[in-house]
């Protein structure tokens, strides 16, 4: 990769995440990269798309357009060659996608699909609230902490993409995630309050190394729609999934933390989402999807990609979750940095 030349001081605040550990050749060559030791890249032939090798490298080369990493130079974001290797493995991930989730262009069926709850329906919250653990409870919180700390930055890529009705109603439902001009009601302000309040660490990217392929999937997913003006459809179908199914899963989780105990700082978080998320429902259908479709119909197919792409990567971390904590283990990776002796959380 590009050779450049890099100045001896440190760049980054103390907001900037420091660069994880390698998982392999793919994620080994991106990062050495950054640190000044340019590495020729594996061919990416026989790359897992769901793996941790180049989820991992993915979600690296997307967080140089967002806060970057401690060391590295903000130059890094536009270098070529580093663009051109991230637009191949955005090629693999999509192409598998494309590959694991059926087409369709019915947009309206698609949401009432996403609306409605099967009795029997069994997932993470619904096992948080009956009978989960505070350790599982803390480690849910550690994988959504990648996305959360950063919530509503993928989807504010796509409001220079968007125009008019839809646009403007878009920009309503952002200003409300970022507290509505309230620093302090900022939903990632509430997430690292509600991980302080839980004994996480809630600095930026802190359980990166400990985030496995299944939950830097969700968020390659956002980072890689948001950056592409062509998969704007499919952010916003994104984007409508988590608006749609949000409150009834953040009601779980309230309740989950009240079962264990959990203070009103832990518990804030998910209690915004209850209310904010039922109101961001209506405008996301009938003020976003509807004049966006009613504008370029041809949308539709991607946004349907959208919804059911997050919905097929949301099922693989929820079984990772279930599975792991039905044998009492935890769902997060070793963390390389630290005595394995000691708790992960």
């Amino acid at each position: 990769m590009t050779t450049r030349t890099r100045p001896s001081k440190t760049t980054g605040s103390a907001e900037t995440p420091e660069l994880p550990f390698p998982r392999g050749p793919l994620s080994s060559a991106v990062l050495e990269t950054l640190r000044g030791n340019p590495t020729p890249p594996t061919p990416l032939n026989r790359a897992d798309p769901y793996g941790q090798d180049l989820q991992l490298a993915l979600y690296c080369l997307h967080e140089l357009h967002y806060r970057g990493f401690r060391g590295v130079e903000p130059e890094w974001e536009w270098d070529t060659t580093l663009l051109a290797f991230r637009q191949r493995l955005e090629q693999v991930f999509l192409a598998a996608l494309r590959d694991d989730v059926p087409a369709g262009d019915d947009v309206e069926a698609e949401l009432q699909n996403v609306l409605v709850e099967p009795a029997d329906a069994w997932g993470v919250t619904h096992h948080l609230r009956r009978d989960g653990q505070l350790w599982q409870l803390r480690e849910y919180v550690a994988h959504r902490s990648l996305y959360h700390l950063k919530e509503a930055d993928p989807q504010a890529w796509v409001i220079p993409r968007l125009s008019g009705a839809a646009k403007s109603a878009f920009v309503t439902i952002e200003h409300d995630e970022y507290g509505a001009g309230n620093p302090e009601r900022m939903h990632s302000h509430l997430f690292a309050r509600m991980m302080r309040a839980l004994g996480l660490d809630d600095r930026y990217g802190a359980y990166l190394d400990s985030a496995p392929a299944e939950t830097l999937a969700e968020v390659n997913l956002m980072s890689m729609c948001g950056l592409h003006r062509g998969l704007r459809g499919a952010l916003l179908g994104q984007f409508a999934t988590v608006e749609l199914t949000s409150s009834p899963g953040s009601d779980r989780l309230v309740q989950a933390m009240r079962r264990l105990g959990c203070g009103p700082d832990a518990i804030e978080f998910y209690a915004e989402h209850v209310e904010a998320d039922a109101v961001h429902e209506q405008l996301v259908r009938r003020s976003v999807l509807a004049p966006l479709l009613e504008a370029e119909p041809e949308l539709a197919s991607d946004v349907v990609f959208g919804i059911r792409a997050s919905t097929h990567l949301a099922g693989k971390l929820e079984a990772l979750l279930l599975d792991r904590w039905a044998d009492n283990k935890s769902s997060l990776l070793p963390r390389r940095d630290l005595d394995p002796s000691k708790p992960r959380l």
